[in-house]
């Protein structure tokens, strides 16, 4: 959208004011502060929580995910469960422009292989691009002790790489809490959890996680990469 429907330090202040406050009511202020909002769910458990925790105070809210034609099968199911489960009404698959086949063509088999950035770049970052260019906001599921990148994440923030306001509800949360509003609610995730992945993505790019190794370091093993490029 390129301007913020809330001023930006009207956003700083919402970020300190609500610091400590539910995740239930981050997202509660978020919806009455932009009306154009989204959720950009992936289907992992930080995204799971938040559809159950949006549908409970907007039923018609806008969701949406990214599918890079590689995700597991069971994501694709968790998908369709969550479908049954929460209505989702407002549920728009976001695809890129080059399917596989096309892909390979331009730039050779198994791109995620020899250069996962651009293979990121083609089926993730661009198509999200594309869709925030709809809306005034977006709600993500990433949490501060998820990675040293994501250590500074406000619950309210202006998103400068997309152009729209960001809002992390679980931005304070621990993997425990997550885990205990899952058994806590009944809430459907991914069976690949109780696997060894902590980190779902792509079918290629994710590996299981052992005992004691960072949770992410099960993304895009073997490389120097900890984040597709959705969040800066």
């Amino acid at each position: 959208m390129g301007a913020s429907v809330i001023a930006l330090h009207d956003i700083e202040n919402l970020a300190k004011t609500l610091e400590h406050a539910a995740p239930e009511e981050i997202i509660r202020v978020a919806v009455e502060q932009i009306p154009n909002l989204t959720l950009a769910c992936s289907f992992g458990a930080e995204d799971m929580v938040l559809v159950d925790m949006l549908m409970k105070i907007n039923p018609n809210a806008s969701v949406f995910y990214l599918d890079t034609d590689v995700l597991f099968q069971e994501t694709y199911d968790l998908r369709d469960r969550a479908i049954e489960r929460y209505g989702l009404r407002h549920l728009t698959q976001v695809r890129p422009e080059l399917t596989l086949e096309e892909q390979a063509a331009a730039h050779g088999d198994e791109l995620w292989k020899r250069d996962p950035n651009a293979c990121c770049s083609i089926r993730k970052v661009q198509p999200l691009t594309n869709i925030l260019k709809q809306y005034d906001g977006w709600i993500t599921g990433i949490r501060r002790d998820q990675a040293p990148t994501r250590a500074n994440a406000q619950v309210f923030e202006w998103d400068a790489k997309f152009e729209l306001v960001k809002v992390n509800p679980l931005a304070l949360w621990t993997s425990e809490q997550v885990w205990s509003y899952i058994r806590d609610y009944d809430v459907p995730y991914n069976p690949l959890h109780d696997q060894g992945y902590p980190s779902i993505g792509c079918l290629h790019c994710t590996r299981p996680v052992k005992p004691g190794e960072d949770p992410r370091s099960g993304r895009w093993a073997g490389f120097e990469k900890t984040e597709c490029g959705l969040h800066k």
